[in-house]
C-alpha cells in the first residue's frame, strides 16, 4: 500500500491526520507528519523526511502532501522526488486527505489524481449574498 507523508507548517499535518482518523475511525494507510517550524533546519528535516519515506514505502511509493507550494515544507517535499518513489502534491486540505484515505488500494499515480480531484471537489461555495 502507498505510504503517506505530510510535510506542513507547524502541526497542520498532524492536526489534519487526527481529524481524518476521527472522521474515518482509523487510518487505512501508513501515515506520518513532519512539522516545519520557522526556526527549522531544512537539511535536517530533509534527512528526517527521507528516512520516513524509506519506512513508509513498501515498494509502491509514497504520496507526500504539503500545505503551500514554494514554501519550505514544499521545497523539502519536492527534493524527495530526487531520491524516492514519491509523488508530491501541494495545497493539502482535509477533503484531499479524506479522499486519499478512502482509496488506500490505489496505485501511487492513481492516488495522486484522486487526491487532486478530492481537493478541488472539496471547495464548494454554499451561499453568496445577492449582488456580490
Amino acid at each position: 500500500m502507498t505510504g503517506l507523508l505530510l510535510i506542513t507548517h507547524g502541526s497542520l499535518g498532524d492536526d489534519m491526520l487526527d481529524a481524518a482518523k476521527e472522521i474515518l475511525c482509523g487510518c487505512p494507510l501508513v501515515a506520518e507528519a513532519i512539522a516545519v517550524d520557522a526556526d527549522c533546519d531544512p537539511e535536517q528535516l530533509l534527512e528526517t523526511a527521507g528516512k520516513l519515506c524509506d519506512t513508509l514505502d513498501d515498494g509502491t511509493g509514497v504520496l507526500v502532501l504539503t500545505d503551500l507550494y514554494g514554501s519550505t515544507p514544499s521545497n523539502i517535499a519536492n527534493r524527495l522526488i530526487e531520491t524516492h518513489n514519491a509523488c508530491v502534491i501541494s495545497g493539502a486540505n482535509l477533503p484531499m486527505l479524506l479522499r486519499i484515505l478512502n482509496y488506500p488500494d490505489m496505485s501511487l499515480e492513481a492516488l495522486c489524481d484522486k487526491a487532486a480531484n478530492g481537493a478541488r471537489d472539496g471547495i464548494v461555495v454554499t451561499s453568496r449574498k445577492q449582488g456580490s
